[in-house]
């Protein structure tokens, strides 16, 4: 995660879904908390690297991807979508990620039975 992520998701919440303060604070909570349990955090200086799509929003997306090695990215922008892998990191819609996890669930369970 970055300060910017941050950022745009307190104000898609705020100004896109009308939440309060107070609920959208909770939420970055979790997620932080959910980015430093799997291993991961907050890096505050992300180096601008990316400079391949149109928009600059989307080139911190993919700056912050570059600097810590992710191994997907998980949107429903359409300019990230119609690239293609950034420095080998694909770019999957939430519905797609949601699915992928999906199946690997079930498959653990029925390795588990």
């Amino acid at each position: 995660m970055s300060p910017y992520v941050i950022t745009s998701i307190d104000q898609i919440r705020a100004q896109l879904f009308r939440w309060a303060q107070p609920q959208i604070d909770a939420y970055l909570r979790a997620i932080v908390t959910a980015a430093e349990h799997s291993g991961g955090g907050i890096v505050a200086d992300v180096p601008r690297t990316v400079h391949d799509c149109p928009g600059h929003e989307d080139n911190l997306i993919l700056d912050l991807a570059a600097e810590v090695g992710a191994l997907l990215i998980v949107s429903d922008d359409t300019d990230l979508l119609s690239m293609p892998p950034c420095r080998g990191t694909p770019v999957i819609e939430p519905a797609a990620f949601a699915a992928k996890v999906g199946a690997m669930r079930g498959h653990a369970r029925r390795r588990r039975r």
